[in-house]
């Protein structure tokens, strides 16, 4: 029986049957629970433990972040992506400042104003960028275009790492992106919900593409790399995180059953398994985006540094594709976007190519 799905309620495509095995590269979303953290939680189910974060789970999994981060950081649990972004902007501004974004950043497309509405009014200054990374002559451009009492203050820039476009943000364009906000009195979030993908591209170190690059604040993002469904909001900057947790109270994200939300950290980060899976994602993304582009008539939109591909299809081959049931995402520009995860394998990968080219 075919199932209708639907997208950020962009054209919905035809699921056929039910081999999930069309749904492979619709989102990092739509793969399971990482084995690592699977473990972790049904080991956390074993027993009774204190509730709204005071138990051992949770002190162990934010202990975690910090080692990963080899930083004494603020870490909170929360349950979704936006959820983060928005409790992190709001922490940063208030109601009368603005946030300088990249015009195609996720809190600007797809969180539904939750910016805004978490933050009372912030306003999102949107600022332009080759392949979906915030040009720094964009940043001090709207920083400084306007300084009178009539224009929402600029207070905070927030980058996407990975990229709307799937690309990423090196150590070096991260810290000139700083040295203009630390200038200019402003704060610097960054939102990760690909940070593992984009730390197993650059290669570096979580440190080094995060807090000594001079980010502040950390969306961590949990559930694109193999989670059930969490994030991490890591304060470097800990001054910032004054009363952070009756804010998240406040807007229902403070979980009384915890240990469901920070367990599976702690088996994900053990031995280094999220930058294994991460990695994995991406190789998957670089055998995907090379098959793809050795097929006559189609291109790729955007380089491929973590584990998205974007690819122009000709009507013909998005017909094709649609005929025999893969499910896709047609992104802002009228491109496809595929998304390897943990679980994507070399014979997904092929299936859809053979799709294509049969």
């Amino acid at each position: 029986t075919p199932i209708l799905i639907f997208v950020f309620g962009i054209k919905p495509y035809l699921a056929v049957g039910t081999d999930l095995l069309f749904a492979a590269f619709t989102s990092d979303n739509t793969a399971g629970i990482a084995p690592e953290a699977l473990r972790a939680l049904l080991e956390a189910n074993a027993d009774y433990l204190p509730s709204y974060g005071a138990d051992t789970w949770t002190q162990q999994a934010a202990d975690a972040i910090r080692s990963v981060f080899d930083s004494d950081c603020e870490v909170f649990f929360v349950f979704n992506g936006t959820a983060a972004n928005s409790l992190a902007l709001a922490a940063l501004c208030q109601s009368y400042h603005s946030v300088i974004c990249h015009r195609h950043a996720h809190i600007e497309e797809d969180e539904c104003g939750a910016p805004e509405f978490f933050s009372n009014g912030s306003k999102l200054l949107l600022g332009a960028g080759e392949n979906g990374k915030l040009a720094a002559e964009e940043v001090r451009r709207l920083i400084t275009q306007r300084t009178d009492l009539h224009y929402p203050k600029p207070k905070a820039v927030s980058i996407t790492q990975s990229t709307e476009c799937g690309t990423v943000y090196t150590p070096d364009e991260v810290a000139a992106l700083h040295a203009i906000t630390a200038a200019h009195g402003l704060h610097l979030h960054m939102d990760g919900a690909r940070f593992a993908n984009a730390v197993a591209g650059v290669g570096c170190t979580p440190a080094e593409l995060s807090w000594k690059a001079g980010v502040e604040v950390l969306s961590f993002g949990g559930t694109k790399m193999g989670l059930p469904g969490s994030e991490a909001l890591v304060f470097f900057n800990k001054s910032l995180a004054t009363d952070f947790e009756y804010r998240c109270k406040q807007a229902g994200q403070l979980a009384s059953k915890m240990r469901f939300l920070s367990a599976p950290w702690v088996g994900l980060l053990h031995d280094g398994a999220w930058l294994r899976h991460s990695a994995h994602a991406n190789a998957m993304a670089q055998l995907l985006g090379s098959q793809l582009a050795s097929i006559p008539g189609l291109s790729l939109r955007y380089p491929v540094q973590a584990n998205e591909v974007f690819a122009d299809l000709t009507p013909a081959q998005t017909r094709t594709l649609q005929d025999a049931g893969w499910v896709f995402y047609d992104f802002f520009g009228g491109c496809a976007r595929f998304v390897c995860s943990w679980a994507t394998s070399e014979r997904d990968v092929h299936a859809m190519i053979g799709a294509l080219t049969t």
